[in-house]
């Protein structure tokens, strides 16, 4: 019955969005319809199809790197797509300033060995804990950020979300960031906190940016949890956090419906910690359905709100990763997400 009901719900979203004249981009990733979301930003989700190894989001982002007019900065924890090392290359062939910040376990990889060896900066964190970013600033005012490595499973194998947002006081946070690690071989808890600008106003919409360790991540997402009324639904590749298993226990006691999709393989390979306590409390949560990866870090509070990044909810990912999180206030992005993530629920296992 649950099934039958979210299926409905997400007939009735689809046709709502319908309605609204919007049409659905097939070689493009799947992109969040245009008059649901703002016009500041372009939404994107991977459609894992994995026979089908080409177009998608590496197109749509190739694209805007042959668009670039003079700065191009990548955090990338992986890297593996030939469609936008040649995208880099050609930017830098036209005089563009290339910059990459990576993983120092993914610095050896022939992509990245491949724009080092065309006079491209790189640079590795030379640290075991992960530089687990995945963002881009181009021309100091356009941000892509989300869950998704540039990598062939990443964009056409694991679920994931990619966003475009046109800002350039979240360019500038992402490249002060950038530049800590670029620039300064800043990592980690080593990294200040100096976000230039936490929380920034997008044409009336709030929106909430920080970087882990150096923001307390844990402590904004906590906030988030806590004030929901109605329901938070959430994807999560790795979910280990006490606390946050711990608000969403409290908000169903009290009456709020917590629904959530976990990565199955992280569960199967001990990563069980929060799913033992949801499921204990009696909560619906669910393993993915993916034979690959669900690999998003996804909180839904009350259909208006919406968490995104490259934080999986761990200790580590507060404490000792390099890590990026949007909190977003707006009703068409939560509407946009939690499409994408009834459509996970639907292939998911109890």
């Amino acid at each position: 019955m649950q099934r039958f009901t979210h299926w409905l719900g997400l007939l009735a979203a689809l046709a709502m969005l319908s309605a609204c004249g919007t049409t659905a981009v097939a070689d493009r990733g799947q992109m969040a319809p245009t008059a649901a979301s703002p016009a500041w930003v372009h939404l994107y989700f991977t459609g894992p199809t994995p026979d089908r190894l080409t177009g998608g989001i590496p197109d749509q982002v190739a694209a805007a790197f042959d668009a670039a007019h003079s700065t191009i900065d990548v955090a990338m924890y992986e890297f593996d797509l030939p469609v936008l090392e040649d995208a880099l290359l050609r930017a830098r062939r036209r005089g563009l300033r290339v910059r990459l910040v990576t993983d120092t376990d993914s610095i050896t990889g022939p992509v990245l060995q491949d724009l080092l060896g065309a006079g491209i900066g790189v640079v590795g964190d030379q640290r075991s804990a992960l530089m687990h970013n995945k963002f881009v600033v181009i021309d100091g005012r356009s941000v892509w950020t989300g869950s998704m490595n540039f990598t062939e499973n990443d964009a056409y194998r694991n679920n994931n979300d990619f966003l475009e947002i046109d800002s350039p006081q979240l360019a500038e946070n992402y490249t002060r960031k950038f530049e800590d690690m670029f620039l300064q071989h800043r990592f980690g808890p080593a990294s200040p906190a100096d976000t230039p600008h936490p929380t920034v106003s997008l044409y009336g919409t709030l929106v909430e940016n920080y970087f882990a360790p150096e923001d307390g991540v844990a402590g904004h997402v906590l906030t988030l949890l806590r004030s929901a009324r109605s329901s938070i639904y959430f994807m999560a590749y790795t979910f280990t956090r006490a606390d946050f298993a711990a608000a969403l226990v409290d908000k169903a006691q009290a009456g709020v419906s917590v629904e959530g999709v976990f990565e199955k393989r992280q569960i199967e390979a001990g990563s069980d910690s929060a799913w033992k306590t949801l499921r204990g409390a009696g909560l619906p949560v669910h393993l993915d359905g993916n034979p690959y990866n669900m690999h998003s870090k996804v909180f839904i509070v009350d259909r208006q709100t919406v968490v995104t990044g490259s934080y999986n909810f761990s200790q580590s990912a507060d404490q000792s990763n390099d890590e990026n999180v949007l909190i977003i206030h707006d009703a068409g992005v939560a509407q946009a997400f939690f499409a994408e993530w009834q459509k996970v629920w639907m292939l998911s296992e109890k």
